[in-house]
């Protein structure tokens, strides 16, 4: 666990962010080499991409602020934390896909087509990005006695998320960096393979939510206000991101039929 990677004087460079461009880095390139491979408009489809994450940034930071908004109200201080935190990435991704079909539609990109190659690119950017949610010590995972159970030891990650400390945790980030990896293989593969244009972004939505939705089962950082259903067992509780996955899964399915149906026509 590296929360700081480099400090050169008063320069510090936090894992977190580094790791977060990276996915970014690898994400754009995925996506411009893909694009002409397509015959999209690589450089639009570039700049959709860069404007998405700005949006959908923002969307994940409105989306935690609303889900959190009575502790905001009491703690108004604690706003500036927000220009820190990931905020929720099912909020990002909502805010981000409505901003990048309106910019299909204003730029005349064929959206199905160009949003096959944006499902791989989010889930290796997705994949990076969690590793860099391993070493800051956010979105950590309740205690652990398996074997594979990790211990963190950082003190200013501890003071900067709450991770408990000397204390065998599930390395929640670490599944949902593998499986968004596999995630990203099976939708490059989908990609090769595909019928109908919409197929492989119906199927970055039904896997990331069913991904989500089981590593959401080891997750320790949520409060018990981000519950639907909350039982002593994890497996028979039922948290907010787990009932958006449902919905996820539900909007995936349908999405494949009608492109699918659309197709045949």
């Amino acid at each position: 666990m590296f929360p700081i990677l480099l400090k050169i004087g008063p320069i510090t460079i936090h894992t977190y962010g580094f790791m977060m461009a990276l996915g970014v880095g690898f994400g754009f390139w995925f996506l411009f080499i893909q694009a002409k491979k397509q015959s999209l408009h690589a450089s639009r489809l570039i700049d959709m991409a860069f404007y998405t994450i700005i949006i959908s940034l923002i969307g994940a930071k409105i989306i935690l602020f609303i889900g959190n908004f009575s502790y905001y109200i009491q703690y108004p201080g604690e706003l500036f934390s927000l220009a820190r935190s990931g905020g929720v990435f099912q909020g990002g991704l909502a805010f981000g896909i409505l901003f990048a079909l309106w910019y299909f539609r204003k730029q005349h990109i064929p959206t199905w087509k160009a949003a096959d190659i944006m499902g791989p690119a989010l889930a290796l950017g997705h994949a990076f990005g969690r590793i860099g949610c391993f070493s800051a010590g956010c979105c950590y995972g309740r205690e652990c006695a398996e074997p594979w159970g990790v211990t963190f030891q950082s003190e200013y990650a501890h003071n900067l998320t709450g991770i408990p400390l000397k204390t065998l945790l599930h390395p929640t980030q670490l599944y949902e960096a593998a499986l968004n990896f596999l995630n990203f293989f099976v939708l490059f593969f989908i990609l090769k393979k595909k019928k109908f244009d919409g197929q492989v972004f119906s199927f970055y939505i039904i896997n990331y939510s069913i991904i989500r939705y089981f590593v959401e089962f080891y997750r320790g950082d949520h409060p018990s206000k981000a519950f639907l259903i909350k039982n002593a067992s994890p497996y028979l509780s039922l948290s907010f991101p787990q009932f958006f996955c449902i919905l996820g899964v539900i909007a995936g399915i349908i999405l494949y039929l009608i492109l699918k149906k659309r197709k045949r026509a």
